[in-house]
């Protein structure tokens, strides 16, 4: 299990990128994304990369993926999201707080798998 946080300019684009880390990526989200501050992202964000960030998010958010660490990096390596996406693995002091966020946030609007539904033969 990781957690993914991404920063985007606008909704469109985070749920892009979260159909994209579905889709192409390959990556199983548990759950429903969740919305998180967007103070709060950044300072993890730069926390996490230990640089300053370009932009400022205009929305954030976090989702809880069945994939380990290491297999999500690799996965989302291989993608184009519109989004920043950091993933979180355990190892990272910050991981706690993030999950913590990540429990007490209100879920996104606007999401739905696209795996969710039954396939079509």
């Amino acid at each position: 299990m990781s957690l993914i946080l991404l920063r985007a300019d606008n909704q469109a684009k985070l749920l892009n990128s979260i159909a994209d880390i579905e889709r192409h990526a390959g990556l199983k989200i548990k759950g429903k994304p969740r919305l998180v501050d967007n103070e709060f992202a950044d300072k993890l964000a730069q926390n996490i990369l230990k640089k300053e960030l370009r932009k400022k998010s205009g929305v954030s958010a976090v989702v809880d993926v069945q994939e380990d660490a290491t297999k999500s990096i690799m996965q989302v390596k291989k993608i184009h999201p519109p989004a920043h996406i950091i993933i979180v693995s355990d190892e990272y002091p910050e991981f706690a707080t993030l999950k913590k966020e990540f429990s007490q946030a209100a879920a996104l609007k606007g999401y739905y798998s696209h795996k969710s539904g039954k396939s079509k033969k």
